[in-house]
């Protein structure tokens, strides 16, 4: 899957007779950039009509054809943009924002005119004015970053990845979109790795949508296939031996009331309970003992576990820190993936399971008691690794590249800041 940095950007200079339509088409944006009044005064034009975040949101899935029909048009769009020279360098020199008149305000208005974020009708000024407010938010929007409308670090390094670069990326996620877009069951659920999203889907359209936190880089969360079949309600939470050697070994080395204090108990292979004072912790013998978490708030799975056969012993759950999903890199897991209102997505897959309405979960939850529920209908799941895509016409998204699957060091942004 990995392309190497020739061939990456080979494709992304790759020129046809369509594609010098679209090229005639980003010449004339330019032009109008080039020719457009000079606005932007704060007694001038004070709106925010024309561009805003929330047309950057869609029903549309990210795994269906129409989106790969979007995603063909953007890669027609962005060669175009490619032809005509790209857009140009943002300086990071100053946190710009609404109100603040700077020479890099002009630049960036060019910057957000040629990749459509921004109306060429409103002008180039100094000014960061209503217009540029939007359009920033609007860009941000799509490359997954809160859209507070300011120029930090994030921002910066989105906007100053390359035109050839993007367009590149768009051809190389394509490809993932046909491929996993070719058998597609009316309902399920997608969870992409990048943009640190979950989509449940049916019939064509995205019924909900969850943030995620997904793997470390160093503990990735693998690209797999399966059905969900089973959901745990208050759930008991068995330590993978990774994040045993990695994480709590060294954990008891420093505090050994690290697992009275966080319910943990060990087990060894006869079922028994071990007492955590006879164990040599200055070894990593304890590997071979099985670490169970009871159910709790504390439980690293908080409320509810989502089951699904897989070689690699991963699965969805809550979790009981919730903070990590307001993080803009939510990459913070050892593979497994927790989603954010967790409760809404098992309600959803519980429909179809006699009993199982979200009044008699929500009531089991309060039971404290490990409840498992076997799903009638089992749902399909991917986890999938799509880093660029279209919902829309003029609406594209980029992601981090953040396991350097994209192949090229410029898309592996998180790593860099």
């Amino acid at each position: 899957m990995t392309l190497k940095r020739r061939s990456f950007l080979k494709g992304a200079g790759a020129l046809s007779a369509s594609v010098l339509a679209t090229g005639a088409s980003a010449q004339t944006v330019l032009d109008e950039l080039l020719s457009s009044p000079r606005r932007g005064a704060w007694n001038d034009r004070f709106d925010t009509r024309a561009t805003a975040a929330d047309q950057v949101a869609s029903n549309l899935p990210i795994l269906s054809v129409e989106t790969g029909s979007f995603v063909e048009n953007a890669i027609f769009q962005y060669n175009g943009i490619v032809q005509n020279g790209g857009w140009p360098i943002v300086p990071a020199t100053k946190r710009l924002k609404l109100g603040v008149i700077e020479p890099e305000v002009e630049i960036l208005r060019r910057r957000l005119m040629i990749s459509g974020d921004l109306p060429t009708g409103a002008g180039m000024s100094q000014s960061f004015d209503s217009y540029v407010d939007a359009a920033v938010k609007r860009f941000q929007a799509r490359h997954g970053i809160p859209s507070d409308g300011v120029m930090g670090r994030h921002s910066y390094a989105a906007m100053n990845v390359s035109a050839p670069v993007r367009l590149a990326q768009l051809e190389t996620n394509l490809q993932r979109l046909r491929e996993e877009t070719a058998s597609l069951n009316p309902r399920f659920v997608m969870v992409n790795i990048p943009a640190a999203q979950i989509e449940a889907v049916e019939n064509g359209r995205v019924v909900l949508r969850h943030t995620a936190v997904v793997g470390k880089i160093d503990r990735q969360t693998p690209i797999l296939a399966s059905k969900i079949n089973e959901v745990i309600i208050n759930p008991f939470w068995n330590a993978p031996e990774s994040i045993i050697r990695k994480d709590i070994i060294p954990l008891m080395r420093e505090n050994p009331d690290y697992l009275t204090e966080n319910n943990i108990r060990l087990i060894n292979s006869s079922g028994d309970e071990v007492d955590p004072l006879t164990v040599d912790w200055s070894t990593d013998e304890a590997a071979k003992l099985r670490f169970r978490q009871d159910p709790g708030k504390i439980n690293a799975m908080a409320s509810v576990k989502i089951n699904f056969p897989n070689p690699h012993a991963v699965y969805m759950h809550d979790t009981p820190q919730q903070s990590l999903f307001n993080d803009i890199e939510r990459f913070h897991s050892s593979g497994c993936v927790r989603v954010q209102n967790v409760r809404d997505l098992v309600t959803w897959l519980l429909r179809d399971t006699e009993g199982w309405d979200r009044r008699r979960f929500e009531q089991t939850i309060q039971t404290g008691e490990s409840t498992p529920v076997a799903l009638a209908d089992p749902v399909p799941v991917l986890f999938t690794y799509i880093s660029a895509w279209s919902t829309g016409d003029a609406v594209v998204h980029f992601r981090d590249d953040i396991y350097a699957m994209d192949g090229i060091e410029e898309l592996q942004i998180t790593s860099s800041l």
